[in-house]
């Protein structure tokens, strides 16, 4: 794919504007990485892969399993967090595929 500058005094091609926004707007499998490995207790990091209703459950299920871990019953929510944080080690590449996909698609119109 070659780039040309457009002559001075004009404005952008629509397509240069269109990669623009989506060199800004695209999600990185890297810091999806790293906000899994920090936060991803939290579902942090589904909510920056654009998964925000797994993402909500994911915060939930932590919220809830936090208090309830005074009398043990809590446990059993961080366990289905660990479990579903490490299958997340694997999906996160497709996470942000599928978001930059669906970013393409609307950039398109």
């Amino acid at each position: 794919m070659s780039y040309t500058m457009p002559p001075r005094g004009d404005h952008p091609s629509a397509d240069a504007v269109a990669m623009m926004q989506y060199d800004t707007a695209k999600k990185s499998a890297l810091i999806g990485y790293l906000l899994w490995f920090f936060l991803g207790f939290a579902g942090v990091h589904r909510f920056y892969l654009g998964a925000t209703g797994s993402g909500v459950v994911m915060l939930l299920i932590f919220l809830v399993s936090l208090p309830l871990s005074l009398v043990a019953v809590g446990f059993l929510g961080f366990a289905v967090l660990g479990i579903w944080w490490c299958v997340d080690a694997f999906l996160i590449p497709g996470l942000a595929q599928r978001y930059n996909a669906r970013l393409i698609g609307t950039l398109r119109g």
